[in-house]
């Protein structure tokens, strides 16, 4: 808490730490995992289980699985936008991103994701 300097909300502050975080994490994991993250992906989007934290609506396991398919920053967005509700600018202040390149990011996350689930 001693370097919070007020320049942002405290929630701000908090999930762009968090958001970091977890980006360290999964690159990490990327370079010491025996299995790839691509090939991670296409084991979900294989699975008739999907994952356990789904209560196995179908829907929800294609959808969660076309987002495992996009690029990190796009999920990234993705999943504030859609899943936290965040607004542009809340998303622009976490990832020190522009509010403009966060749309384009989403945009570009929801066609991928419309061309995924058309494909099934």
């Amino acid at each position: 808490m001693g370097d919070f300097r007020n320049e942002s909300s405290l929630y701000t502050w908090l999930y762009t730490i968090a958001t970091n975080e977890a980006l360290t994490l999964i690159n990490k994991r990327k370079r010491n995992a025996a299995i790839s993250i691509d090939d991670l992906g296409s084991y979900f989007a294989n699975s008739k289980e999907g994952s356990t934290y789904f209560d196995g609506d179908e829907a929800q396991v294609k959808l969660q699985n076309a987002i495992m398919q996009l690029p990190d920053k796009q999920r990234i967005v993705f999943n504030l936008k859609y899943f936290d509700e965040m607004t542009y600018k809340e998303m622009s202040k976490i990832t020190m991103t522009s509010e403009g390149a966060l749309k384009a990011s989403y945009h570009h996350a929801v066609k991928k994701i419309e061309k995924i689930l058309g494909e099934d």
